[in-house]
């Protein structure tokens, strides 16, 4: 089973804050993405930390963790 990025961000918060909203509306995110980097906490990379789930749920995910990122940008 293939995993597919469905959003990026900088703010480790936002991420965990959407990856549990992801797991609580039945999809099933990554592990392990929310914190960075590997093996440095806190760190992220260039492009910041990605939120990714099983491919054949890519298309609904990503609807709701855009819009999710939308509303927490207001």
């Amino acid at each position: 089973m293939g995993y597919t990025e469905i959003l990026t961000s900088r703010d480790a918060n936002k991420v965990r804050v959407i990856t549990a909203a992801l797991r609580a509306h039945g999809f099933h995110p990554l592990e392990g993405d929310e914190d960075g980097i590997p093996g440095m906490p806190g760190v992220t990379g260039l492009y910041g930390i990605a939120i990714r789930v099983p491919a054949e749920e890519a298309e609904d995910a990503r609807a709701l963790a855009e819009a999710l990122d939308r509303e927490m940008r207001r």
